[in-house]
């Protein structure tokens, strides 16, 4: 029986990738709610663009991967659209173009929200959007996508850590505040640590089509070490970062949330089975979401 096209669409966008999104935006807008300056107009605009960005590098990672062949009827995780004829080439083209424009137009309304008549802050923001386009699309379209060269893992750590949070933040207050290099680099770990169980678990068909991940450069054994310096270091960010800045114990609220991902990456370091590590992806998403989203809560509230 024919999925309904809005299913397979839904397949396409990858909802499931969305937390980490999501994760950053949050963490960055309760943290400018701490300052006492959060906006709502700016925290929606805000999440919307994220979720455009996400969903368009979704799409072209579908079409990408299909194109180079990087993906095929062997791979272990989720059926990609493309490669199995769900979607034909020239309509996920056509969607990318479509996703890209919406999320162009939220970007640049959330700009006009966030600084008004400031038209160098706007054309500052304005190059970090065009970066972060040009990064959703290169990771696997294009003659030397860097997603093939281990170079994703990096990118994710910045755009969903470093700029994610700290680029929120300076959207809501107007300044930059170095002490949150702490929490976005958290932020960014544990973001990449859900990449790592992906690039694990489809570690032997990347290197069988050429598809370089990190993951894939350094072997299963470092990936997984790798793994626990992720997690752990997500955690220790956020632990000291709380015990720095925090005036009451409602940030420590986000710790129970960090169990599931030392349970999940235990998982992955004892398992090869591709379906349990699929789960653990999800978990693992899951719960850095709910960290960084309880962590937000608790400096909202401080």
């Amino acid at each position: 029986m024919n999925k309904p096209r809005w299913k397979v669409w839904l397949q396409a966008a990858r909802l499931r990738t969305l937390p980490l999104a999501c994760a950053a935006v949050l963490l960055g807008s309760g943290l400018a709610a701490d300052a006492g300056r959060f906006r709502s107009s700016v925290f929606v605009l805000c999440l919307l663009t994220a979720i455009g960005l996400q969903i368009l590098s979704n799409l072209a990672n579908d079409y990408g991967d299909a194109v180079s062949g990087a993906d095929n009827e062997e791979r272990v995780g989720p059926q990609r659209t493309v490669v199995s004829g769900l979607i034909t080439k020239e309509q996920m083209q056509r969607a990318m173009l479509l996703v890209a424009g919406i999320t162009i137009v939220c970007g640049l309304s959330l700009l006009w929200t966030a600084f008004s008549g400031d038209w160098l802050a706007i054309l500052t923001f304005v190059g970090f959007g065009a970066l972060s386009l040009i990064a959703a699309v290169t990771y696997t379209v294009g003659s030397r996508p860097y997603g093939y060269r281990g170079l994703g893992d990096l990118s994710v750590f910045l755009f969903f850590g470093l700029l994610g949070v700290m680029g929120t933040y300076y959207l809501f207050t107007h300044q930059l505040d170095l002490m949150l290099i702490l929490p976005a680099a958290g932020c960014g770990f544990l973001a990449t640590a859900v990449l790592n169980i992906n690039n694990i678990r489809d570690m032997d068909t990347d290197i069988a089509t050429g598809k370089r991940t990190f993951a894939a450069r350094i072997g299963r054994k470092r990936a997984r070490l790798y793994h626990w310096v992720l997690v752990l270091g997500g955690g220790l960010m956020a632990l000291l970062f709380i015990g720095l800045r925090a005036k009451t114990a409602w940030p420590w609220l986000c710790f129970p949330a960090w169990g599931p991902l030392i349970s999940a990456a235990w998982v992955v370091e004892t398992s090869q089975d591709p379906v349990l590590l699929d789960k653990q992806l999800k978990r693992t998403a899951i719960s850095s979401l709910l960290f960084n989203l309880l962590l937000a809560i608790g400096f909202a509230l401080d």
